[in-house]
C-alpha cells in the first residue's frame, strides 16, 4: 500500500474514533464508587434530579427546583461543546408555579415525555405542600425547528384522573409508567402502554415484577431487556426472560439513612448508571421536607457484576 495512503487511513480512523467519543461535560468517568455528576453544572445549591440523555448523546436533560417549581433544564452538544444550561418552557407565561420533571426522550430525539401537573388545578399562590399533593399526569413536548414546544397531556388511556408517574419510553415508542388507577391488585402498579403510532397507545397493561414488596419499574432499557425497580428505598434489577420479568435483585450501593434514592437511568452508551437522591428532614414527609437533591453516576458494573461490593 502507498505510504501516504496508509498515513491518511490511520488519520481518518483516529479522528473518526475521536469524533465518536461520547462527551459527559469533560468529566473523568466514574469507577464503581459513585460520584456527583457534573458539579457546579448540574449539581448546584439547588435541588436537582433525574439526569437523562437523548439516544445520540447530543442533548442532556434534568430537573431543578426553582422558586418551588420543578423545571426541566437542558444542554445541547454543538460543535463538540455543551451549551449553557437553560430551562425549557413547558407551560404558558401565566403559570408561575409548575411541575415538570422525570423526562424521558424518544429514540428520534423529538419528543419528551415527563411528569406534569395540570396548571388548571392550582393557583399561582399555591403552597409547596399543596402543589406536590396534586396527582400528576404524563405530559409530552415536541421539538420543532430545534425548539421544544409547550407541553400537552398524553393520550387519555395513559393520563387519567388518577396518579401517573415515572414515564419511561422504549425504542419502539411504548411507555412504561406507574399509576394507582383501579386494578385487581390495588395500589400502585407498573403499567406498559404499547405505542400504536400517531401519538396513540393501546390500553396499558400491568407489568408483574415478581415481588411482594411492591418494587416498581422506574427505568427500562430501550430494548426492554432489563429494568431497574425502586422499592424499600433502594434500587433493584430485573431481567426480561421471554416476556416474564425475573424477581428483582438489589443493586449494591451504600444507601445512607434519611436519603431517598430514586430516578434510576442508564447512559445512552450503557456504560454508566445515573441516579438521584434527596435528603429529607426527618420531621417532614414527602417533597415538602426535601432539603437537598443530588445526581450521581457510577460505572455500570455495579448493576451487571454482582461480585462488586
Amino acid at each position: 500500500m502507498n505510504k501516504f495512503l496508509s498515513i491518511f487511513l490511520i488519520l481518518v480512523t483516529f479522528f473518526s474514533c475521536k469524533n465518536n467519543t461520547i462527551s459527559y461535560f469533560d468529566q473523568e468517568p466514574p469507577s464503581t464508587i459513585p460520584k456527583l455528576f457534573a458539579p457546579s453544572i448540574v449539581n448546584t445549591a439547588n435541588i436537582e434530579l433525574n439526569v437523562v440523555f437523548n439516544y445520540d448523546n447530543t442533548e442532556m436533560f434534568f430537573s431543578r427546583i426553582v422558586d418551588n417549581s420543578f423545571v426541566i433544564h437542558h444542554s445541547e452538544l454543538i460543535n463538540g461543546k455543551w451549551s449553557d444550561i437553560k430551562p425549557i418552557k413547558m407551560y404558558d407565561d401565566n403559570v408561575l408555579v409548575s411541575v415538570a420533571c422525570d423526562p424521558t426522550i424518544t429514540k428520534d430525539g423529538k419528543t419528551i415525555y415527563f411528569l406534569g401537573v395540570d396548571p388548571k388545578l392550582y393557583k399561582n399562590d399555591v403552597t409547596r405542600e399543596e402543589l406536590y399533593a396534586i396527582p400528576p399526569d404524563i405530559y409530552e413536548s415536541k421539538k420543532v425547528d430545534g425548539k421544544w414546544e409547550l407541553a400537552s397531556k398524553v393520550d387519555f388511556l395513559v393520563s387519567t384522573e388518577y396518579l401517573e408517574t415515572y414515564p419511561v419510553v422504549t425504542a419502539d415508542g411504548s411507555l412504561y409508567f406507574r399509576s394507582n388507577r383501579p386494578s385487581a391488585t390495588g395500589g400502585m402498579n407498573t403499567y406498559r402502554a404499547q405505542y400504536l403510532g400517531n401519538e396513540k397507545f393501546e390500553t396499558p397493561v400491568i407489568i408483574d415484577t415478581k415481588t411482594e414488596k411492591k418494587e416498581l419499574i422506574t427505568y427500562v432499557s430501550p430494548d426492554e431487556r432489563y429494568a431497574i425497580t425502586n422499592g424499600q428505598g433502594k434500587f433493584q434489577m430485573t431481567f426480561n426472560d421471554n416476556g416474564e420479568w425475573t424477581k428483582p435483585k438489589e443493586i449494591p450501593l451504600k444507601y445512607e439513612s434519611n436519603w431517598r434514592y430514586y430516578c434510576p437511568y442508564m447512559s445512552s452508551d450503557g456504560k454508566y448508571f445515573i441516579y438521584s437522591r434527596r435528603y429529607n428532614n426527618p420531621k417532614k414527609k414527602g417533597w415538602a421536607g426535601v432539603e437537598k437533591g443530588e445526581v450521581y453516576w457510577v460505572n455500570a458494573d455495579v448493576l451487571f457484576n454482582t461480585k462488586i461490593e
